[in-house]
């Protein structure tokens, strides 16, 4: 079995970079897939427009909702995919969990688990997440990798 050091977690089996990376991608594919779903869910809930999603923050109290509605679901959706492609993870997610604290504080303020479903659980759940995969990074199954890997090439042949 061959180790290899890293700064993070001192020395590794290659098995355990393997499963890191593995977990790394199913959060990854998991909290991109909720975002996605969640924007075409706010989507078709305010009657399959934009406008309509700015019109559902308005009636939910969000400040400036004609633009954070349809700005909020742009962000859901397309950092919904970067997530799930693995690209610029440290910054999504950190935008991500940004958006689930406002979230929390504007619209999930009810108790946990409250039986209206205005529980903030779910939200501070997918926060969370964020706030891991954007420590963590993409892992080597995602874009990012990729992209660093590449850079790095030109780099040293320069």
């Amino acid at each position: 079995m061959t180790t290899t050091g890293t700064p993070d977690v001192g020395i590794r089996t290659t098995a355990g970079s393997v499963a890191r990376d593995l977990v790394l991608l199913l959060a990854r594919l998991g909290l991109g897939v909720l975002m996605v779903a969640h924007a075409k869910l706010e989507y078709d809930f305010a009657g399959g427009s934009v406008a309509g999603v700015g019109a559902l923050f308005e009636k939910s109290g969000i400040p400036l909702a004609a633009i954070a509605g349809p700005a909020n679901l742009l962000f859901e959706f397309v950092g919904g995919a970067a997530m799930i492609l693995g690209l610029a993870v440290p910054p999504v997610g950190v935008l991500m969990a940004l958006n689930m604290a406002g979230a929390w504080i504007l619209v999930h303020h009810g108790g946990l688990y409250a039986l209206d479903y205005t529980g903030p659980e779910l939200v501070i759940a997918i926060g969370l997440l964020s706030l891991v995969l954007a420590v963590s990074g993409a892992g080597r199954l995602g874009l990012d990798h990729l992209i660093v890997r590449r850079a790095g090439r030109r780099v040293s042949t320069a």
